[in-house]
């Protein structure tokens, strides 16, 4: 994006087309079907059933990248990772690690506030199966795509699983990717033509935590390593 596109840009804009896009036929009936009819444990629960922007401080230097809104999570509250199992690995590491006032995030009222660090999805709306079509993917892409253009100061991403790891390559590689293709590995490193480094780590999912395959030490080393490539 020139210098002139770039600033007629700004979180604002962006988030306030996200909240609104139907491009995507398929998760649109699956957010609002969700919204409506609800879990037991959630009925009398207002759900928001749109897509969801990044969140953040915009002076961030890390980037957080998960797959997707959880149909439960930030289907329901309105912010990503905000009131699900992995949101609750998640926030309680970024505060460990100094990057959120508080570890846990259970409401978008709840008083969170993210240091340097922003989080977001590759794809905006919560998606049946966590599975977005490569189609959805694509079409969403572009708004990651303009985040990161605002996180003018970025220097690290951590991508939470393969999916997002794949993302980040093709946002912050912008085609110029390293050959052979980065392999995705927890705790590995990859360093991007940019300069941005790209810390990987496997989505603290339910699925992950509970048979151990991810550990709170091996996630909170994640985060440090995060924290030392920003110097």
């Amino acid at each position: 994006m020139t210098p002139v596109g770039r600033s007629r840009d700004s979180f604002g804009k962006l988030r306030g087309e996200i909240v609104v896009c139907r491009l995507c036929p398929r998760l649109v009936a699956w957010r609002e079907k969700v919204a409506r009819e609800k879990v037991a444990r959630f009925r009398d629960r207002e759900y928001w059933g749109r897509p969801l922007p990044g969140f953040g401080d915009p002076a961030a230097r890390l980037l957080v990248v998960g797959l997707a809104p959880a149909a439960h999570g930030g289907n329901r509250t309105g912010r990503v990772f905000t009131g699900d199992k992995s949101g609750d690995w998640l926030f309680r590491a970024l505060h460990r690690a100094g990057f959120a006032n508080q570890p846990a995030s259970t409401s978008i009222d709840d008083g969170l506030e993210l240091r340097s660090a922003w989080v977001t999805a590759a794809v905006k709306c919560a998606p049946p199966g966590n599975k977005p079509t490569p189609r959805e993917t694509s079409s969403c892409r572009p708004y990651m795509e303009r985040e990161v253009r605002l996180l003018r100061r970025l220097r690290v991403a951590v991508a939470l699983g393969r999916f997002a790891f794949d993302a980040c390559l093709q946002v912050l590689g912008q085609g110029e990717l390293p050959r052979p293709k980065p392999v995705f590995a927890h705790g590995a490193v990859h360093g991007l033509p940019d300069g941005i480094q790209v810390v990987c780590s496997y989505h603290p999912s339910q699925r992950n935590t509970s048979t151990g395959l991810l550990k709170e030490g091996a996630f909170d080393a994640v985060f440090t390593t995060a924290r030392r490539l920003m110097g």
